[in-house]
């Protein structure tokens, strides 16, 4: 039932772009394709900026369409093979002797583990507000949501319509960038 609903969502929204803005519905074909699909896979390499501070690491994600995301931490190799899943209902991460402690963002609403996760959730169901062609790259501008305090992602995707790049901005400052590689619609 859920995909049926989602796939009548974007039919109306793909009908209402259509010959107007072919950037928009080449963004809404994209969700569309995820909300079909199985799933889908990514690698990533988050930087988590604190102003003061970056921290750097990498992760490779495997997603369903439901926004459900089960990742393994790849690098630095001091914290390689910490693995977690993260949904709308919470996150679980496991370890051996080694556990990520980074400090919340965005007042408290995001912690940089949790990057990949708000991408899922944000290219699945976010709010477009806007989608222009920079440098042969797709720019998607999206919110998480219609609260005051949204977060705002730029993502910008390749030749094939697939996400290359994101950031995640708070109150107009960037706080996460994402680098994405291996993007595959299961």
């Amino acid at each position: 039932m859920k995909k049926v609903v989602a796939a009548l969502i974007c039919i109306l929204l793909l009908t209402g772009c259509t010959g107007k803005r072919p950037q928009m519905d080449r963004a809404m074909a994209l969700r569309a394709d995820l909300l079909g699909s199985l799933g889908f896979s990514f690698d990533t390499v988050i930087t988590a900026d604190y102003g003061d501070k970056l921290y750097t690491f990498g992760m490779n994600c495997v997603c369903d369409n439901d926004g459900n995301v089960t990742f393994s931490v790849t690098q630095p190799e001091t914290i390689a093979g910490i693995t977690g899943t993260i949904s709308a209902e919470g996150g679980k991460l496991t370890f051996d002797d080694t556990a990520l402690a980074f400090e919340l963002l965005a007042d408290g609403q995001v912690t940089p583990v949790s990057g990949p996760w708000i991408l899922v959730k944000t290219l699945l169901g976010g709010y477009l507000t806007d989608c222009v062609v920079e440098e042969k790259l797709l720019h998607l501008s999206i919110d998480d949501s219609y609260e005051e305090d949204a977060l705002h992602l730029d993502i910008w995707l390749d030749d094939q319509d697939r996400p290359l790049r994101a950031q995640i901005s708070y109150d107009g400052r960037r706080i996460v960038a994402m680098e994405v590689s291996n993007f595959t619609i299961l």
